[in-house]
């Protein structure tokens, strides 16, 4: 059986990837000021991915990026929710946030708030879970 000759869905792929990938990590960081966040960033990565699913077979992809992605869900909903308590701890409200303003060595003044920390969790958790049903769809056992 010939193989297709797709070295030109190939290319493009790649370079679509990752610029999917850096747009994905826009909307996540933009996400503490304006709309974005850790969901919608999760779901633009999980597109990059997907496409690179779609290009490629799901056993190369999986090879080349061998990341269980039940564990990636289970760790960023572990991130989310520790980070709510983290707040009761602290006599709290959960999922109080804390921010402050530090002194960075490049990146001078800037910004670090927890809430960043949450929206972490959720795009791990969104990464994980979103390709992991991807991944059951496409599974040909």
């Amino acid at each position: 059986m010939r193989k297709p000759n797709d070295v030109i869905i190939r290319g493009v792929t790649k370079v679509v990837v990752v610029i999917i990938f850096t747009f994905a990590i826009n909307l996540f960081i933009s996400g503490h000021h304006y709309p974005g966040g850790g969901f919608i960033g999760g779901l633009a990565f999980s597109s990059g991915i997907i496409l690179l699913f779609l290009t490629f077979d799901i056993e190369s992809v999986h090879k080349n990026i061998p990341v269980d992605f039940k564990v990636l869900a289970a760790i960023g909903v572990l991130i989310a929710v520790l980070t709510g308590v983290g707040g009761m701890l602290l006599d709290a409200p959960f999922l109080s946030q804390s921010f402050g303003y530090f002194e960075l060595p490049i990146f001078g003044k800037t910004e670090l708030a927890t809430a960043v920390l949450f929206d972490v969790g959720v795009a791990l958790a969104v990464i994980g879970t979103s390709l992991m049903i991807i991944m059951s769809i496409g599974d040909d056992r």
